[in-house]
């Protein structure tokens, strides 16, 4: 398992990003919260991401990194959350995709992931900035989602899709694809090539819920 890069990392977040063989629906679930942050030069300075996770998958993270068996998650505990998540998500980008007019962006990887645990569930915070200058002009996509199909990232409201200080001259839209649309226009890619891929596939990004912004000049 490529992820298995130091003794650190736990079995219960490892389930946030490996499937086992033939699995082909999530099982891990997170309502989600994606604040765009743009400053008066129309240049998107961060994202910043917001993660709160089913009681089954959190109630395991407790039983896993609650090492004085206290029931409950105390600071050095969540600090260890945070860096394994840290280091077995690097390899997917976090789980976040970003387009300028059709084209990939890349994203520094956050500094770190901060993670509390309320209400018996886990939440992860943290903040990414693009590698380039980028300018939100012409069309611009904002999404998150896991390349394994294993995690559902949800959005369950619109507005948890968020620009913070949208810029005059711009509009967003917040796209939730219908699966049955999905697949019928992308008939042609789905083979079973496609669903066998060990490295996983694009069809949860095409399902995904994103944001989009469009600026005109």
């Amino acid at each position: 398992m490529r992820l298995m890069k130091s003794p650190a990392l736990s079995g219960a977040l490892l389930l946030l990003l490996l499937p086992q063989d033939g699995q082909a629906h999530p099982h891990v679930f997170a309502e989600a919260r994606l604040d765009v942050a743009v400053n008066g030069d129309r240049q998107v300075e961060a994202l910043r991401h917001v993660w709160r996770f089913d009681d089954v998958f959190s109630s395991t993270v407790l039983v896993e990194f609650d090492k004085n068996k206290d029931l409950k998650l105390d600071a050095d505990e969540l600090k260890e959350v945070g860096a394994t998540v840290h280091e077995s998500l690097a390899d997917f980008n976090y789980f976040q995709f970003v387009t300028s007019n059709g084209k990939d962006v890349e994203m520094e990887a956050p500094a770190e992931i901060l993670a509390d645990f309320a209400d018996n569930q886990l939440i992860l915070l943290f903040e990414s900035r693009p590698k380039d200058r980028l300018e939100l002009a012409g069309t611009t996509s904002f999404g998150v989602y896991d390349p394994t199909f294993y995690t559902a990232i949800e959005f369950t409201r619109d507005d948890y899709l968020a620009v913070l200080d949208m810029p005059a001259g711009c509009t967003k839209q917040v796209i939730r694809p219908d699966p049955d649309e999905t697949i019928a226009q992308n008939q042609d890619m789905l083979t079973e090539d496609f669903f066998n891929d060990p490295t996983g596939n694009d069809l949860s990004k095409i399902m995904a819920t994103r944001l989009e912004v469009t600026c005109g000049n």
